[in-house]
């Protein structure tokens, strides 16, 4: 099956989720992640924003904060196709922008190396076991991630209807360790 297809038929499975699900898998999901040593361990987390039906990373962010981690965010430069990270100090700081997502206020915005962060907290459309993943098409994080020289935690958080056995994958694509779903947690590297 194509990546579009594949997108497409998942993206509509998540859609039919109802907002009372998505809270609740949603906290199941944070719930697993706070108990994690990577988590417990990172300084600075990269996390997406969750939009529409995604895994919701609204509470995970401030919760993080509060906790005196320093939370960074992924900034979507259309023109160049790149991804920069900003770091968020209160989610009041965050506004609507490109494909509606939340993206820091332009007052807001404090660029960091993205070399300082520890772990990376990655949305997709379809994850497979092995840690490939189908995401929005723009290949925004895979041209991000692979720029990384030292080991990041990469962890997946998605629900259980987006994970499947094996995704089409090209050779630009970099796999998450780690999926967190409401059901379980998939170990990506012992595959």
């Amino acid at each position: 099956m194509d990546k579009k297809i594949l997108r497409e038929k998942v993206l509509q499975k998540r859609a039919d989720l109802s907002p009372k699900s998505i809270i609740e898998y949603s906290d199941i999901i944070a719930e697993k992640l706070y108990k994690m040593d990577s988590y417990k361990e990172a300084k600075t987390i990269m996390s997406f924003i969750s939009f529409d039906s995604e895994v919701n990373t609204h509470e995970i962010i401030k919760r993080s904060i509060s906790h005196n981690k320093s939370i960074v965010v992924p900034i979507t430069i259309p023109k160049t196709k790149e991804l920069k990270v900003s770091e968020v100090l209160d989610f009041s700081e965050l506004e609507l922008g490109y494909y509606n997502i939340l993206t820091p206020k332009k007052e807001y915005i404090r660029f960091i190396d993205p070399s300082t962060i520890d772990l990376i907290l990655v949305p997709g459309v379809v994850f497979a076991r092995n840690g490939y993943r189908v995401g929005y098409g723009g290949g925004y994080y895979d041209r991000f991630l692979s720029k990384f020289e030292k080991k990041v935690d990469k962890i997946g958080l998605a629900f259980d209807l987006q994970v499947t056995n094996e995704v089409p994958t090209d050779s630009f694509d970099i796999p998450v360790d780690l999926i967190i779903t409401e059901k379980e947690i998939i170990n990506c590297l012992k595959k």
